[in-house]
C-alpha cells in the first residue's frame, strides 16, 4: 500500500507529531519516509523583497529549513529515511514534489482549534488535502503523547464513492495493526428538518437510517471479507459532533475518510465536516480521493 511516505515540516511540534505517524506506517509496511522542507524565500523576505534578497539571506533561510528537515528526520529512527530541501511557495512545492517522486501518502501537522499552522497549515494544508493525488494523513498536536500502535480505525461513510475512497487504506492499515475497523454512519438531522416537505421529517430520518445501516454494513462485509474484524454504528445529530464523540467512545486511534478531490471537498462527510475533523480530531485524519482521481499506478 505504502512504499513511500513523505513528510512535509517547518521543525514545528505539528509537523514532529505527523512525522511519528508516518514513521509508524513505515514501520508497518516497510516503507521509507521522505522529509521535506520548502525553503519560502518570498515569504521570509517580506516587504523587503522588493528590491530582491542578498545571497546570504537565501542560504540563511535554506539553511534553516534544513536544519528543520534534519531534527525531524533523527525521529525516523529504525526505517528509511531521505532529506530534501526546495525553494518555492510550500503549497505547490509539496504537490510537484510529491507527484515528481511518486510518494504513495503525504503526513502533515495542524495547529488546531485555532487555526492551521504556519508553514504547513492553513491555506497550505487545505490546498494539499484538496489537489494531493495520494491519501494525506493529517495529525493536530495535543497535549497527550501520539498513539501510533492503531487497535481501532474509524471510517465513516454516507454511502457515497467518495466517501469509500479511504477503505482500502483502513484495511490495510487495519491489517498491518491487528486493528478494529469501525463503520460509521452519521445520520444528519439538520438535512431531514431541511427536508423538501414532501415527506414527513420522520420518515425521512427513517429512510436515512436504513440507508446509513446498509451503507455501514457494506463497508463491515468487505472487511469482514479481508478477515479483519468490524463494528458498525449509526447515529443521529451533526455529523461533526458525532464523529468527534465517537472517537472518545470508542477510543479511535485513526480515521480515514474520502474526499472529493480537486473539485472540492465532497458532501456531507467532507466539506466543513472534514476540515473541522482535521482541525479538532485528537487522532490523526487519512483522507483518501476516490480511484477514479487516483493516477494510474
Amino acid at each position: 500500500m505504502y512504499q513511500t511516505i513523505l513528510v512535509p515540516t517547518d521543525g514545528s511540534t505539528h509537523a514532529e507529531r505527523a512525522a511519528h505517524h508516518a514513521v509508524a506506517l513505515a514501520d508497518a509496511f516497510d516503507a521509507t519516509v521522505r522529509v521535506l522542507g520548502v525553503a519560502d524565500v518570498e515569504r521570509a523576505a517580506g516587504p523587503f523583497n522588493a528590491g530582491g534578497v542578498d545571497r546570504e539571506f537565501v542560504e540563511r533561510i535554506v539553511a534553516e529549513s534544513r536544519a528543520a528537515v534534519e531534527e525531524t528526520a533523527e525521529l525516523a529512527e529504525g526505517v528509511s529515511v531521505e532529506t530534501d530541501v526546495v525553494r518555492g511557495d510550500p503549497a505547490k512545492a509539496i504537490l510537484d514534489y510529491a507527484d515528481d517522486h511518486a510518494v504513495d501518502a503525504v503526513a502533515m501537522g495542524t495547529r488546531g482549534r485555532r487555526g492551521l499552522a504556519r508553514l504547513l497549515a492553513g491555506s497550505v494544508t487545505q490546498h494539499v488535502l484538496r489537489h494531493a493525488t495520494v491519501p494525506v494523513l493529517t495529525a493536530r498536536n495535543t497535549d497527550a503523547d501520539p498513539v501510533t500502535d492503531y487497535d481501532d480505525v474509524l471510517v465513516p461513510t454516507d454511502g457515497s464513492t467518495a466517501a469509500e475512497a479511504a477503505v482500502d487504506d483502513a484495511l490495510a492499515i487495519a491489517e498491518a495493526f491487528d486493528a478494529t475497523v469501525h463503520a460509521f454512519h452519521v445520520v444528519d438531522i439538520s438535512a431531514a428538518t431541511a427536508g423538501s416537505g414532501l415527506e414527513p421529517p420522520t420518515a425521512q430520518i427513517d429512510r436515512m437510517t436504513e440507508a446509513g445501516e446498509a451503507a455501514t454494513e457494506a463497508i463491515a462485509e468487505r472487511v469482514r471479507d479481508a478477515g479483519i474484524e468490524a463494528v458498525t454504528a449509526v447515529e443521529h445529530g451533526f455529523p461533526s459532533t458525532e464523529l468527534l464523540d465517537y472517537i472518545d467512545e470508542a477510543s479511535i486511534d485513526l480515521v480515514a475518510m474520502g474526499t472529493h478531490g480537486r473539485t472540492g471537498l465532497d458532501r456531507v462527510l467532507l466539506g466543513s465536516t472534514t476540515e473541522r475533523l482535521v482541525r479538532r480530531s485528537p487522532v490523526p485524519v487519512l483522507a483518501a480521493r476516490p480511484d477514479a482521481d487516483r493516477p494510474a499506478e
